[in-house]
């Protein structure tokens, strides 16, 4: 690819005025004179079909978020990999030709504009999806004990909603909540997520905040895949009104959101964590049926153990079954 580097945003623009638009623009955020996302702004008033790329050093959820609302196509943050950062300018330039494309669908014929813009949107949706898909698995390899636990999740908490009698469409999106389910955790201090004793009241608080983030993050799924902003925001709530971030009690908690906490609880019961060894099966089964009607909802974990009869075979192994849809 050819390419032209400048050094600092305020020079950017003037190169720009001077030889329009270029396909791609990739940008830090803290820079002298002009900070990277006024640049962005900028840039988005005036090219709006230029595709924008911001790489930085200082991973913020809330940074990231703006970046993506003010119209970034991707958020990097260093150190990057090379393939990584491969992929990520190949979608951006996909998005960027699908934005050009759009335009040209805009000036045709309606019924080939509404034909070919449901697909547009489809494939959007599917790339916005596979970089949250990507992100989840990065945070995962920042702690080596949690590898594989969104997938798990996503099993667990499918098998036990076709217990509980759901199909189809509901399944489809459980499946995505579990994997998502903590994807605001990616704006948490890696000496928070890896502490290996007790949390401060203070870390807790920031542990805390990864549902709210994570629904932030989310919010272009909102009106096609509700119940996974449900599961990411509410599978920390308890049935007795002790969880967080909203106190809900009982049935006021997302029923999709109580499958997942009891997935979410089980797997990290059975898993080595930073701060603790894992539990065997029983002993993890025998916590949720304690815990029934106050931190669970009994239903769900008596659908979950319907699920998985068969302690021999649990913890479950991430590469020998994804979290299948079919009932």
């Amino acid at each position: 690819m050819a390419t032209v580097e400048v050094e600092s945003a305020t020079s950017a623009l003037e190169w720009l005025e001077r030889q329009g638009p270029v396909p791609l623009l990739i940008s830090d955020i803290y820079m002298p004179e002009m900070d990277g996302i006024e640049l962005l702004r900028r840039v988005r008033r005036s090219w709006p079909d230029m595709a924008v790329l911001v790489i930085t050093g200082v991973a913020e959820v809330g940074t990231a978020v703006e970046c993506l609302q003010q119209g970034a196509l991707d958020y990097l943050a260093k150190p990057v990999q090379l393939e990584e950062v491969r992929a990520r300018i190949h979608n951006a330039l996909e998005r960027h030709r699908l934005a050009l494309e759009n335009r040209y669908l805009q000036q045709s014929y309606q019924e080939r504009l509404e034909a070919q813009l449901r697909e547009l949107v489809s494939r959007n949706k599917e790339m916005f999806l596979g970089q949250i898909q990507m992100a989840v698995r990065m945070l995962e390899k920042k702690d080596v004990y949690t590898r594989g636990h969104s997938n798990r999740v996503a099993v667990y908490a499918v098998k036990t909603a076709v217990q509980m009698g759901y199909t189809g469409e509901m399944l489809d999106q459980i499946r995505l909540g579990g994997e998502l389910h903590d994807i605001g955790k990616i704006g948490t201090r890696d000496e928070v997520l890896n502490k290996p004793g007790p949390l401060t009241p203070d870390e807790f608080e920031e542990i805390k905040k990864h549902v709210v983030e994570g629904e932030e993050i989310l919010e272009p799924l909102r009106r096609e895949h509700p119940l996974v902003l449900d599961i990411v925001r509410s599978h920390h709530e308890r049935i007795d009104g002790t969880g967080f971030p909203d106190r809900l009690t009982g049935d006021t908690i997302p029923v999709v959101a109580r499958m997942v906490a009891v997935a979410d609880a089980f797997d990290a019961m059975t898993t080595s964590r930073a701060y603790r060894p894992s539990r065997s099966p029983g002993e993890a089964f025998d916590e949720l049926e304690r815990c029934a009607g106050t931190h669970f909802d009994p239903p769900v974990v008596s659908a979950f153990q319907r699920a998985f009869p068969d302690l021999e075979r649990l913890p479950i192994n991430p590469g020998d079954q994804r979290p299948s849809t079919d009932s």
